[in-house]
């Protein structure tokens, strides 16, 4: 995987929301299930987890499962997302749409990284 300059994933290669909103939509047993996963409950738990399943329909496996997969896919959005009060968004825009002059340094970065690159 690939990095920007802030050691964060390329947008090419990050995890999308589109991504995200495909595996709260996909249902799982159309998936191809060639993996194992296991757990240990409480006894407790796992009746809770039956009886769930049960007023949904559906078995503990496929309501374990469907609620994992939603739980992790929301957590992930929530971590990917960038949220902004109004105050934020304009200094945003404003530092976009009127970047300050680079400094020495940036300048001498960018005059090392075309020397390298040419060659």
């Amino acid at each position: 995987m690939a990095y920007n300059e802030l050691g964060r994933p390329k947008p090419s290669e990050a995890f999308q929301s589109t991504e995200v909103s495909h595996m709260l939509s996909t249902s799982t047993p159309s998936l191809s299930r060639s993996a194992r996963l296991e757990a240990r409950i409480s006894l407790d738990q796992k009746a809770m987890l039956q009886r769930a399943a049960e007023l949904s329909g559906r078995s503990v496996s496929e309501f374990v499962i469907a609620s994992a997969q939603e739980a992790a896919a929301k957590l992930i959005q929530a971590h990917e997302t960038i949220q902004l009060s109004n105050s934020e968004q304009m200094a945003f825009v404003a530092a976009l749409l009127n970047p300050p002059e680079p400094g020495p340094r940036l300048r001498q970065a960018a005059q090392r990284y075309r020397e390298r690159s040419e060659r």
